[in-house]
Order: C-alpha cells, then sequence, then structure tokens
C-alpha cells in the first residue's frame, strides 16, 4: 500500500527534457507538450505590446513565430540556447531563455486542486552536459519555485538514461541526435562515461544538405529560413537502405520518388521534379556523411562535421553511424558489450521525421 507521499509524488510527477531544438514537459503519465526550444529576446518593449499587455522582454512558446516578423530579426533577437546540447556558463542570454522555457512549462500545468504544494520534476539533459549546467537547471528551478511555489523537488538525469528507462531496456546503446551533435551512450543500468562518444553533427547537416538542394533545384530564395528548411527536411527527406541503388532506382521511375512540398499557409509549392532522387541525400546524410557524393557539396562551401578528440584519439566528424556505434561499444568491457549490440535504441529530434 502506498504512502500518503509516495501517492503525491505520483499525482504530480512533472517530466522536462531540454533537447536541442525541442522542449517536451507535462504531467508524467500524459502525452507531453512540445515547443521549441528557443526564445526572442527584444531591445525594447514596443507600445502596441505594451497596449496588448505584454511587459516582458523575453518571449517563448508558440508566441515566437508573431514576432519575427523579417528574416533579419531573427539573427538579431532569436536564441536557440542548447543548439548543441551544451549552454556555456557565462551565456546569460541562452540562460534567461531557458529560465522562460522552463517557467512556461510548469506555469502552463499549474494544478488547481487545494493538495497541491509543488511537482517533482524529473529534468533530462543532453548526455555530455557538464556540472555547471545542472547547477544552473537546479538554481532555474529553485528561482521558479520562490516565484510561483511550482516545485517541490528536483531530479536531473541524462537523456540516453531517460530513454533507456522509457524503453525499459538496462542495457543498450542509445543514439541520441539533436541539432547539433550525436551521442552515442552505451547504458549498463547507468550510462558509461568513458564509452560516451559525440559526434559534432546531428540535423543541423541535414538542414544544410536541404537547402543545397533548394539552390541547386531553383528555390535558392527559400534557403535562408531555417524553421522553413527544417520543414521541407522533415517532408521530403527519405533514409535509404543502400544510397546507390535507391539513386538508381529514383532515376528509373522519378514519378515514384518525386518531391512535392507544399508551403502551408501561402501559395508556395517545391517540386524537385527529375531531381528528385536527391531527398535520399537527406537522410544518407545523417549516417553517413562521408559518402563520396558529398565531396561536391563541401566543395561549394557546404560544412563539414568537425572532428571530435576523445582522449587522445580523432574521431572523424564524418565517420559513419555504424562504425562510431562500434567504436564506443568497444571502449566497454568485452563482457558487456554482447548484451549492448542487442538493443540499439534511435532517439531525438533527428531522428523524429514524419
Amino acid at each position: 500500500m502506498m504512502s500518503d507521499l509516495e501517492k503525491y509524488k505520483l499525482k504530480y510527477a512533472f517530466a522536462e527534457d531540454y533537447g536541442t531544438s525541442y522542449y517536451k514537459f507535462g504531467p508524467v503519465g500524459e502525452t507531453p507538450d512540445i515547443i521549441e526550444n528557443r526564445g526572442i529576446i527584444l531591445d525594447k518593449i514596443s507600445i502596441v505590446s505594451k497596449i496588448m499587455g505584454i511587459e516582458k522582454n523575453i518571449i517563448v512558446g508558440p508566441e515566437v513565430a508573431t514576432y519575427i516578423g523579417h528574416r533579419e530579426a531573427i539573427g538579431r533577437h532569436l536564441v536557440y540556447p542548447m543548439r548543441d546540447g551544451l549552454v556555456e556558463k557565462e551565456n546569460e542570454r541562452s540562460w534567461r531563455v531557458i529560465y522562460e522555457i522552463t517557467k512556461y512549462g510548469l506555469n502552463k500545468h499549474r494544478p488547481i486542486a487545494s493538495d497541491f504544494k509543488g511537482f517533482y520534476v524529473a529534468a533530462a539533459l543532453s548526455a555530455i552536459a557538464p556540472e555547471y549546467m545542472y547547477r544552473r537547471i537546479f538554481e532555474i528551478h529553485q528561482k521558479i519555485d520562490e516565484e510561483t511555489g511550482l516545485v517541490k523537488a528536483v531530479t536531473i538525469i541524462p537523456q540516453p538514461l531517460a530513454v533507456a528507462i522509457a524503453e525499459k531496456s538496462i542495457t543498450c546503446i542509445v543514439v541520441e541526435s539533436g541539432h547539433g551533435n550525436t551521442q552515442i551512450t552505451p547504458i549498463s543500468r547507468y550510462p558509461i562515461r568513458e564509452a560516451i562518444l559525440s559526434l559534432n553533427r546531428g540535423g543541423a547537416e541535414a538542414d544544410a544538405i536541404t537547402a543545397e538542394i533548394l539552390k541547386d533545384c531553383g528555390y535558392g530564395d527559400l534557403a535562408r529560413e531555417e524553421k522553413l528548411i527544417r520543414c521541407i527536411k522533415e517532408s521530403i527527406g527519405l533514409i535509404p537502405t543502400d544510397l546507390q541503388t535507391s539513386i538508381e532506382k529514383a532515376k528509373k521511375d522519378p514519378e515514384r520518388f518525386r518531391a512535392v512540398f507544399h508551403i502551408p499557409n501561402t501559395t508556395i509549392t517545391i517540386d524537385l521534379e527529375e531531381n528528385s532522387w536527391m531527398r535520399f541525400l537527406i537522410g544518407e546524410i545523417v549516417f553517413d556523411p562521408e559518402n563520396e557524393i558529398f565531396e561536391s557539396f563541401y566543395r561549394k562551401g557546404m560544412p563539414r562535421p568537425r572532428d571530435t578528440m576523445v582522449g587522445d584519439t580523432r574521431i572523424p566528424g564524418t565517420i559513419d553511424m555504424a562504425r562510431a556505434i562500434i567504436m564506443s561499444a568497444e571502449r566497454t568491457s568485452f563482457e558487456v558489450q554482447m548484451y549492448l549490440y542487442r538493443k540499439i535504441i534511435l532517439s531525438g529530434g533527428n531522428f523524429s521525421w514524419k
């Protein structure tokens, strides 16, 4: 029989997942809310905003879109605090956005029940998040509780461990891929930190190749808006089992693989026509940016994923995913490796296409 405290914890458990592109939150056991992990920082509050009752200069949640009136505003005011899974210690602009996003999520689910004395929060951070990020997230929740009374206690765990728990797997490899990086984390009851492999690539590379494809197909004017590129990527991108075979099939039967995307709420339609075979490049670059087909894009100026140093070992930024997973697993004990390979879990926004 559960004690009153256990019943309370179960009733008011609250989960938070700080992803590179999205922030997921909500009471445990319910479908989570999802907002983009970003915010607008305004230089000053306009008269119109004051008339509408808006007094704060940091905007988060769905409202953000209404503040992006022109492309120049994106670069000046829009902040993605966790693009690489990390936030620099002194980057106060990013920490202010994270504070507002966290407060937004907790406030949205504020209970009206008389027995509510604060949520028991479980938050998930990147596997490579340093200790100071954990401390800062604790401080943010403490401040929110002082202001609102919404937080009773906080626990922070690495995202791969949260994924493993959700999948009910105590021994596995979690490949967590967000916008700016990909972490390969072997888990045997807890993440094996010495074997974690972080690659400097993620959804950004798929976005970059999508932008290059748009330019090559005559849609260069659309290749500057990040969110639009992401929508196109997720709608037309395909992951090939074998790139060369897939390209050959698409060229022989272009209508079957034709990539057409209508931009919602506009009159603009993107049609790759005979170049629709290029949609396979979007999926391929996620798993094998070393494929020779990408060399021409790198030569044209598309950024090549940066190498990573793990101890004294240099990990090529373009290493294919299979080799990277093997390299990570081989840093664990021989006995546990056979169990790790039995379950490899793909997680994160970069693996969550439509």
